[in-house]
């Protein structure tokens, strides 16, 4: 329909026209602003904005058909009757307001076609960019170890998302592109954003690349066993090598063993033992609470009235140590929040994300952003790092669309 407005001589063709220029913009825009909170919120309601322009509520009923839409609107949907037997509205919709982020996917998606498909790649890429060179900037000039990206206010976990998803992303475009020199530009990119994650300090979204790229790798060659074993062996000793030489990954490595043995000792408050007590207490209020939970903006408070008398007050510090905001994972902080019911909701949602992709003959893709993001939320809770998400959001739908395009030149296979 768009392609025939576009064609048409009719009056329609203006007023469709400056809808196409909205669009585009806003697909721009996008992908230079995800980086920010306010200029990603921003960003976000004009995506929306342009949506409904384009007809968006008209096709509604086509657009609820997407599996992945469909469990995104599912889960906030439970998210938001949390509130309701949580007890604190406003707590509650802040933490509602967190995941439903997830909702951009749906404008974004849906307004992507062929002639879109560039301004939304561009800013992307823009976007990218310039977050990748102030990182790098941070790092070197500044060296402060590339911990973050202070002008954008980005913490070290959402910087070394971006890197992660950057070397997963490179490394599969390399696999699927018939060009040695782009493969190789492609692999050489792979292996800076690798390196530089490796002394950037972040380690739970370190350890969720690697796992991905190892899935990646075992997907693409799994037919081809000495092509298998040899990329694999060259991964395993790149990662070797960088590992070695890196005194963030090191120092933090060090950190890591010493909080562990505070912790046996009854010392909480350090990085390590701080997550081990969140994890501590946060099973033991989904016990409590295992089918709905305790409602969705309450468990930061549950863990700051529990900690008190829990074992004797054995974490009853940590409050005063840290302000409480999560639980450093996923499914513990689901759990908390709506229980069993949440749990369900957020394992279709990753599920139907795979579904998604897997109909788009892209289920190596599928498997690997899936792979990630269970495994950083393994020791993360991903919706308080914005950035993560919007970048897999965006890539996710880029992938889509492109596919529907220009499929019959994609292969997936190595």
């Amino acid at each position: 329909m768009h392609e025939k407005l576009a064609d048409s001589s009719s009056p329609a063709q203006g007023i469709y026209q400056w809808h196409d220029l909205m669009a585009k913009f806003a697909l721009f825009f996008f992908g230079i602003a995800l980086w920010h909170k306010g200029a990603g919120s921003f960003a976000g309601i004009l995506l929306a904005f342009a949506w409904v322009l384009d007809g968006g509520l008209r096709r509604l009923e086509q657009t609820i058909k997407e599996p992945l839409v469909l469990a995104i609107l599912i889960f906030c949907t439970v998210l938001a009757l949390g509130i309701f037997w949580g007890g604190d509205l406003k707590s509650g919709y802040d933490v509602w307001k967190k995941y439903a982020i997830l909702l951009v996917f749906i404008p974004y998606l849906f307004l992507l076609n062929k002639q879109r498909l560039p301004w939304a790649i561009s800013g992307l890429l823009v976007g990218y960019s310039g977050v990748l060179l102030m990182g790098i900037y941070q790092w070197i000039i500044v060296g402060d170890g590339g911990l973050s990206v202070p002008l954008l206010k980005m913490s070290r976990t959402g910087f070394s998302g971006m890197l992660g998803i950057g070397v997963i992303l490179a490394i599969y475009l390399a696999g699927a592109n018939s060009s040695k020199k782009v493969k190789t530009l492609l692999w050489i990119l792979a292996s800076l954003l690798w390196f530089i994650q490796f002394n950037q300090g972040a380690r739970g979204v370190l350890l969720a690349t690697l796992f991905a790229l190892l899935l990646l790798i075992f997907m693409r060659y799994r037919t081809r066993i000495k092509t298998l074993l040899g990329v694999t062996a060259a991964t395993l000793i790149v990662t070797g090598i960088f590992a070695y030489s890196s005194v963030s990954l090191e120092s933090r490595l060090v950190e890591t063993q010493s909080d562990i043995e505070l912790s046996q000792q009854g010392k909480y408050t350090s990085s390590s033992g701080y997550r081990l007590a969140m994890w501590d207490v946060g099973l033991h209020g989904i016990a409590q609470h295992p089918w709905f939970g305790h409602g969705t903006g309450m468990p930061s408070r549950y863990f700051d009235e529990t900690v008190l008398t829990y074992k004797d007050g054995l974490h009853k510090d940590l409050p005063g140590w840290l302000k409480t905001y999560h639980y450093h994972n996923d499914w513990i902080e689901i759990g908390m929040q709506i229980g069993a019911l949440g749990l369900l909701a957020y394992a279709f949602l990753l599920w139907s994300w795979f579904r998604t992709l897997r109909a788009c003959q892209l289920t190596t893709l599928g498997a690997v952003l899936v792979c990630f993001v269970f495994v950083a939320g393994l020791v993360e809770t991903l919706v308080f790092f914005r950035v993560i998400l919007y970048l897999l959001l965006v890539i996710t739908a880029i992938a889509i669309v492109w596919q529907k395009e220009y499929g019959a030149g994609v292969k997936e296979s190595g």
